[in-house]
């Protein structure tokens, strides 16, 4: 069972930003140990995440499971697009969805990730996260790609 915890309303100058955003949110949350920023923003570099999908593009920031204390994901929907490098190639790709995996188990990873894959393949449904309002995208995001689990919303 997975924690979920959501931000909307918020701008990164780049996705090195975005990911030390996203370590200092969840070492605060208490879900990472100390090694986990620096150890995302490592993997982030060697094995990129941004994915290009039918309408828009995701990245899906994830290290390695050694790194988590609890298990998370972390939804930002920043309000301006984020360049990331794609995970199929050399080149960048702006970014409407930033979904970070924290995970204890790396068999979890892996059903979490094709689970995502899969939801993320129907452009309505991106679609639809992408224009919920800030209050609904949590239970949207749980609704239709999780199973129902509580979530927390971040300020």
């Amino acid at each position: 069972m997975s924690q979920l915890f959501v931000r909307t309303g918020i701008d990164f100058p780049s996705c090195q930003h975005a990911l030390a955003h996203i370590g200092e949110a969840m070492l605060a949350e208490g879900v990472v140990h100390e090694t986990y920023p620096a150890a995302l923003l490592e993997r982030e570099a060697a094995f990129p995440t941004g994915i290009a999908l039918e309408r828009h593009a995701v990245a899906i920031p994830h290290c390695e499971a050694m790194h988590a204390k609890s298990a998370a994901i972390y939804l930002i929907r920043p309000d301006k697009p984020v360049l990331f490098q794609r995970a199929d190639d050399d080149g960048e790709i702006a970014v409407s969805l930033i979904i970070a995996l924290i995970v204890e188990n790396p068999t979890a990873q892996l059903t979490l990730l094709r689970r995502l894959f899969s939801k993320l393949q129907d452009p309505e449904t991106l679609e639809a996260l992408l224009r919920s309002s800030d209050n609904a995208l949590a239970t949207l995001f749980q609704n239709t790609i999780l199973e129902p689990e509580p979530c927390t919303q971040l300020s």
